[in-house]
């Protein structure tokens, strides 16, 4: 199974738009991730037609455990980052029904 980095989204945004150097595509790329972060950071909701939403959730403290010693350890509170696919994306990853 491959990974998909950033350089390999620069690469992808060149070879699939025309006219763009992979300096231009880069700044863009950055730009996107950064306005996500930015978006995340604010607490806001990202959504993206077709794909999925990111959504920033608040997970209170709480008491968890130690699974090497078993000791009880304080859990900070915290904010946390969850991605729900969009049907449209869970449809495309389940692949083609039998029925089509």
């Amino acid at each position: 199974m491959a990974t998909l980095t950033k350089v390999g989204i620069t690469e992808a945004l060149c070879a699939d738009v025309s006219g763009f150097s992979k300096r231009e595509a880069s700044e863009y790329v950055d730009a996107f991730f950064n306005t996500i972060k930015e978006t995340l950071e604010r607490g806001d909701t990202v959504k993206v037609a077709g794909f999925g939403n990111f959504v920033v959730r608040e997970k209170k403290a709480r008491i968890g455990r130690n699974p090497q010693t078993g000791a009880e350890i304080q859990i900070a509170a915290r904010r946390v980052v969850t991605f729900k696919a969009s049907d449209l994306l869970k449809k495309k990853l389940a692949g083609p029904d039998d029925g089509e």
